[in-house]
């Protein structure tokens, strides 16, 4: 008896990735482009970096205990043997950027905005996916605190005006110098320990290889843990105390509210001083967060470089803005519809579309369709005001018929005079 071969299984995307379909690709494009337009109008400039990137890049600067080191990042090695990684972050490669074309030759503070994917393997969740688009501004070569408040103002007239989300919620934080850290990370160390049977796995490992990540983890038992922890601000040097004051008087001077979370820490060793998020309303779900990292140029070889940024989650703002009914486009309605009839006709539809283009005339079409009726019932969808019906007499004479769907009256018009004529009907 023949053995019936089985069915196979329809290829599916990788796990953690997204497909973007048409009218998710429209918003996410129009949010970036105004997102972009309010970036420029406040100084920043546009780059790229590749996405991938040298694997000693990020051990390098985001610390050999972190979970996208460990575990998180996407690694491959070239025919070369360079080893090589899908970029899981912006930071690091912004500042090699800036190392790297001799940025700090030129006059500082140097202002730069990015957007694109980047790759992290975790496990996928709401608001978390493997490949995940991010917007990132960058300030570098300045310590001013008036360019840790700049990067806070422009995300949040990005988050009000290019999304439409508001209430915003900033949350800021300083988590000092590596100097002045020493001193809290071995008082809350000491705490840490004492607690140590109520916090999770991770975190217990964390004790002895970044106890500062503890106050990061989102784990019940350990969040609670973390709510009679030494307080950082306690700790910080005068420099420290006083730029955190700074950055503060700046965001009220410039009537931008915040909440001090004494616990808010970023994720990476790079971070230093100012540390801050900002979230819609009271969900935890962070749209935007960044700080300053003033020594991660000296951890590329470099000397030490006064720096503050930040990057927002594009997936998140989207999946908010579809969730709070800010995701409506104004589309441009189309202001006639073509059909075309016969083969002969058919032939020359796109030298009738190009000409429609270059007057900048919004059109429809159905190419693929044959029939009169069909074609009108599509144009009586698009609620076009004028069809224009090219068939194989007009494909001949190299005119066209230009119909007033309201009033059913209709004139031939020469193709050569179709887009002056039309402009003036419209």
């Amino acid at each position: 008896m023949p053995i019936k071969p089985t069915k196979k299984e329809p290829v599916q995307k990788a796990k953690g990735m997204h497909d973007i379909l048409p009218k998710e690709y429209l918003l996410r494009k129009k949010f970036v482009e105004k997102a972009a337009a309010i970036a420029f109008f406040y100084g920043f400039k546009p780059v790229r970096t590749p996405i991938l990137e040298k694997e000693e890049l990020f051990t390098t600067t985001l610390g050999e205990t972190t979970d996208i080191v460990e575990k998180e990042m996407y690694n491959l090695k070239t025919k070369g043997g360079d080893k090589l990684v899908l970029r899981p972050e912006g930071t690091a490669p912004m500042t090699r950027l800036y190392i790297e074309h001799g940025l700090h030759t030129k006059p500082q503070p140097v202002m730069l905005y990015y957007e694109g994917s980047f790759f992290r393997h975790e496990n996928p969740q709401k608001g978390r996916r493997r490949e995940f688009e991010q917007l990132g501004l960058e300030i570098l070569g300045e310590t001013d605190p008036i360019t840790d408040a700049t990067i806070i103002k422009t995300f949040l007239v990005i988050l009000e005006e290019a999304a439409g989300l508001k209430p915003i919620t900033l949350r800021i934080n300083s988590v000092g110098c590596k100097n002045c850290r020493k001193a809290y990370l071995k008082e809350l160390t000491t705490y840490l320990r004492k607690k140590s049977s109520y916090l999770c796995k991770n975190c217990n490992r964390r004790i002895k290889t970044n106890p500062l990540r503890i106050l990061d983890c989102k784990e019940e038992s350990c969040a609670k843990i973390k709510e009679e922890a030494p307080q950082i601000i306690n700790y910080l040097c005068d420099p420290c105390k006083n730029h955190f004051k700074e950055t503060l008087e700046v965001l009220d001077s410039s009537e931008i509210p915040y909440y001090i979370d004494h616990y808010l820490v970023r994720g990476l060793d790079y971070y230093s001083r100012t540390a801050f998020e900002l979230t819609i309303e009271d969900d935890s779900l962070v749209l935007v967060g960044g700080g300053r990292y003033d020594s991660l140029a000296k951890m590329l070889g470099g000397k030490d470089i006064p720096a503050v940024g930040a990057a927002l989650g594009v997936d998140r703002v989207i999946e908010k803005m579809k969730e709070k009914g800010k995701d409506d486009l104004e589309k441009k309605k189309p202001k006639v519809f073509f059909i075309q009839l016969g083969n002969e006709a058919k032939f020359k539809s796109l030298k009738i579309l190009e000409i429609l283009r270059k007057a900048k005339i919004p059109v429809r079409h159905s190419l693929t369709k044959n029939s009169m009726r069909g074609q009108l019932n599509l144009a009586g969808k698009t609620k076009a005001p004028y069809a224009l019906i090219f068939g194989q007499k007009e494909s001949l004479d190299n005119s066209i018929i230009v119909k007033n769907v309201e009033t059913a009256s209709q004139e031939t018009v020469p193709l050569s005079n179709l887009a002056e004529y039309l402009k003036k009907k419209l």
